[in-house]
């Protein structure tokens, strides 16, 4: 079969690879449409010490069944899925407990580390154990379904954050999640978005995805409105969409005595934490990992056409062209956020 394989940091090349043996409880799935994540396009220089090559990156994707393994029940060749980004246990702990995400010994799609292997759907097929599967509904596109991904994580975060009716949040670093948080936070019915972005065509379409205030980190309009909103308070919680030490810094700044960060980009294997800062005001920062559980409410909001995952698609173009559009993105390209790549 056909693969893009990061063969080296920053050499990703088209080629023919041996197609995934089949296990007894796995699908063969024939990949329809899937996109490339900024975890990618961070993992093809190897910042991130994640993308171990030789690895065939991915893990936002759908297609449909090809085959299934002996074992398999529920499924059959044909079937429309899409699937979740972690490969994890069902009789681990964490698993038993409702925490997947948190599961010992889980892998990740598209990913490798000193730890695991996995390779992922850049490529014609790719094979997945079937607990990890959701059936597309009929009126999602294949392009719709592999943009579940990125909108679960960020659904995720929502729920670790306690979001209450009237709570003003803040939400610094407005790519490919930081914007489905924000039209999320939108369908949840929250009355304060802030969003906070360097670049101005992304604050654009954050207004356009539901944010009630933009600025740029430097806008000392920020900080004011802030105030005006919260009777100086300062945000009740803040989603750090990026993962670098300066906007985590801001977060922690523009909250409010008691209130909430979730750490949700992790671009920086470490950062600085203004420690007396955080102890002082008693923040929480919570980390949110991944998903645990989101597709099926994802998938459903987009069936309704409540949740438009298609706002921050850029192009779609052939798997074979992927090379070119990795290193557009990695160049930060003005006006690209995300590419479909189809086999």
């Amino acid at each position: 079969m056909k693969a893009l394989v990061l063969e080296e940091y920053m050499q990703l090349i088209y080629r023919d690879v041996a197609a995934p043996e089949l296990k007894d409880n796995e699908v063969l799935v024939k990949i329809k449409a899937v996109g490339i994540c900024g975890s990618d396009v961070h993992g093809m220089d190897g910042s991130t010490g994640r993308r171990i090559p030789p690895i065939i990156m991915g893990h936002e994707a759908s297609g449909v069944i090809e085959q299934t393994g002996a074992a398999v029940t529920g499924w059959k060749t044909g079937d429309r899925v899409t699937f979740d980004s972690t490969i994890y246990k069902q009789d681990d702990w964490f698993t038993q407990h409702g925490m997947y995400n948190l599961s010992d010994d889980r892998m990740v799609l598209g990913v490798s580390t000193p730890e695991f292997k996995k390779n992922g759907a850049f490529a014609e097929y790719v094979t997945l154990p079937q607990h990890i599967l959701s059936a597309i509904p009929d009126n999602v596109s294949f392009t719709e379904a592999a943009l579940t991904e990125p909108a679960s994580v960020a659904l995720h975060a929502i729920y670790l954050a306690g979001l209450q009716e009237h709570d003003t949040v803040l939400v610094i670093g407005t790519g490919m999640v930081g914007m489905f948080v924000i039209q999320l936070l939108k369908i949840k019915g929250c009355k304060h978005i802030i969003a906070v972005d360097t670049d101005p065509g992304r604050l654009i379409l954050a207004t356009q995805s539901g944010a009630d205030h933009v600025f740029t980190p430097d806008d000392p309009a920020l900080p004011d409105t802030l105030n005006a909103l919260t009777e100086k308070r300062g945000a009740d919680i803040a989603f750090e969409v990026v993962g670098i030490t300066a906007t985590i810094q801001q977060s922690i700044d523009l909250l409010r005595k008691g209130g909430t960060l979730l750490l949700v980009g992790n671009i920086s294997p470490a950062v600085e934490i203004p420690l007396q800062k955080v102890v002082a005001r008693q923040l929480k920062l919570q980390g949110s990992c991944a998903i645990n559980g989101e597709y099926p409410e994802i998938l459903q909001l987009i069936s309704e056409g409540k949740l438009n995952v298609k706002s921050i698609l850029s192009a779609e173009a052939p798997l074979s062209e992927g090379a070119e559009w990795f290193n557009r993105l990695y160049n930060k390209e003005k006006g690209l956020m995300k590419i479909i790549l189809k086999p």
